[in-house]
């Protein structure tokens, strides 16, 4: 058979693999199998519910999302990550571009490429702290909220987030 006629074949009975078209990237991150319930318990200092996840591919890249909740109410840690499809907005810039819109936000030193902390403390002082992290294609978040100390917010927040990042 002739490479025109086997390249043709090929062309042909190919299949398509959703993301592909998008340069999506090849290790995907699931965030329920990184940070596990007990991990989330450990952060939030109490039981939790079961996981409520979300994985998707999207022309702007592959996404994962998984919220955890405290069996009483109060507290949660949400976690997401995008890992940019090639020529989408990167994580760096789109880092850069959320700082921007928000003034609040402290530059995080040590972790991935650039990290910025944002706590937006409820009225009753309880800390509601987002850590996003950029590396590579990968933009992090880890949401903690009910948890009375920033400090130690920061450290649970910077701990989930090293487990995500070794997952790159």
């Amino acid at each position: 058979m002739g490479r025109i006629m086997a390249a043709a074949l090929l062309a042909a009975t190919s299949v398509y693999v959703p993301g592909m078209l998008f340069g999506a990237p090849e290790k995907r991150i699931d965030l329920a199998a990184v940070i596990s319930p007990s991990d989330a318990a450990s952060a939030l200092g109490e039981p939790v519910k079961d996981a409520q996840s979300r994985n998707s591919e999207e022309t702007d890249g592959y996404y994962s999302r998984c919220n955890y909740y405290s069996q009483n109410p109060g507290k949660s840690l949400v976690l997401r990550i995008r890992q940019a499809a090639a020529a989408q907005l990167e994580p760096r810039k789109q880092l850069e571009e959320l700082s921007a819109t928000n003034g609040k936000m402290k530059t995080i030193n040590g972790l991935g490429e650039k990290a910025a902390l944002l706590n937006d403390p409820a009225g009753n002082g309880v800390s509601n702290l987002m850590l996003y992290v950029a590396k590579g294609n990968a933009f992090v978040t880890v949401g903690l909220g009910g948890i009375d100390d920033e400090k130690v917010a920061l450290e649970k927040a910077r701990a989930l987030a090293r487990k995500i990042l070794a997952q790159l």
